[in-house]
């Protein structure tokens, strides 16, 4: 009995920080599409066209985050772990990059074809449809990751949680002070 409870409070606990990651990578990913979509309206309502979807900016982070917590759960992009860090950060944003757009295509033909869309129509509500947007709303979400993955890859150097404390936590609290870096082998 005392080892089912074991288990079930470590599947508790994977699945609160599953759970608080998922949201982590959500806002920062609303942020960042909020501030595109920001961009484009002010743009846009400079020629006197209204256009404000953040409901749809919210799904696409909600959507792409649970595609970046699968991503992290199958170790994609871990192909240079002893490599200097910008190698690491580049690798890793590049493959996720290609992941994502890769899963943003199926999910999207499959809500087409929910919808009685044909793949090639669904196609057309990629980021605008036409090569060069796919192109540059990748570039743009290869940007938005660059960020995310050097702050992630610096937390694992540091040692998990450490770059948090340094950032939120009150460094004239003793007992909160930051723990040294684990040495790397």
């Amino acid at each position: 009995m005392e080892v089912k409870t074991h288990r079930y409070a470590g599947l508790a606990r994977r699945a609160g920080h599953e759970l608080k990651e998922f949201a982590v990578i959500s806002l920062y990913l609303y942020v960042c599409f909020g501030a595109i979509l920001l961009y484009k309206s002010s743009v846009l309502e400079a020629r006197d066209i209204t256009y404000a979807p953040y409901g749809v900016a919210a799904i696409r982070a909600l959507i792409l985050a649970k595609f970046m917590l699968i991503g992290h759960a199958a170790n994609l992009g871990e192909r240079y772990g002893q490599r200097p860090l910008i190698y690491r950060v580049l690798h890793k944003s590049v493959v996720f990059v290609v992941f994502l757009v890769v899963l943003l295509v199926i999910e999207e033909a499959v809500s087409g074809l929910i919808q009685g869309r044909t793949v090639v129509e669904s196609m057309r509500t990629i980021a605008g449809g036409t090569w060069f947007q796919i192109l540059a709303t990748s570039l743009l979400l290869w940007l938005i990751l660059l960020p995310y993955f050097a702050v992630r890859h610096i937390d694992q150097v540091l040692g998990e949680g450490n770059l948090r404390r340094m950032f939120f936590v009150d460094p004239a609290c003793p007992d909160q002070n930051v723990r040294p870096p684990v040495a790397r082998a």
